[in-house]
């Protein structure tokens, strides 16, 4: 599941237009990308590096969800209201990433539909694959053991 497949979804011009909304950025080691919780005003596509997901429980230390790498779309609660985010995510490693502004790419799909379409149902594509390996990982984690609750990946 990488954003380089939504790059590669879109039609050219589509593609050269949502592009047209990024500028690089990197993030060291250890940097808290974004909490949950926190305003989802914009989203990434990591070049470089890799980004752990993470969901923080009532007294519990942050479980890891998901890590992503090269390819991988950082952020997808921009696209849903109200742009809060669902997980938190930190730096495991130097990240260079493409970062977009998420009310200009909104605003982009709202004039260009069938961007829009594309986009979004390609967001929506790493949305169900990211819930199911949360799901994965929390019942591997909170589930008692031997209890047959483990689920595959789709």
């Amino acid at each position: 599941m990488t954003t380089t497949t939504l790059l590669n979804v879109l039609p050219k011009d589509g593609r050269d237009r949502l592009m047209s909304f990024s500028h690089d950025v990197t993030f060291p080691a250890g940097t808290r990308i974004f909490e949950d919780g926190g305003r989802a005003d914009q989203f990434w596509i990591i070049r470089t590096g890799s980004v752990n997901l993470d969901l923080q429980a009532h007294g519990q230390r942050a479980a890891t969800v998901e890590t992503l790498g090269h390819g991988d779309l950082l952020g997808w609660s921009w696209l849903v209201p109200p742009y809060i985010w669902r997980l938190g995510a930190e730096a495991f490693t130097f990240v260079r990433a493409h970062e977009f502004d998420a009310a200009a790419v909104r605003a982009l799909c709202n004039e260009d539909p069938a961007l829009g379409l594309a986009l979004t149902r390609r967001v929506l594509e790493v949305i169900a694959h990211r819930l199911q390996i949360t799901r994965i990982r929390l019942l591997d984690q909170y589930a008692p053991h031997g209890s047959g609750t483990t689920l595959t990946a789709e």
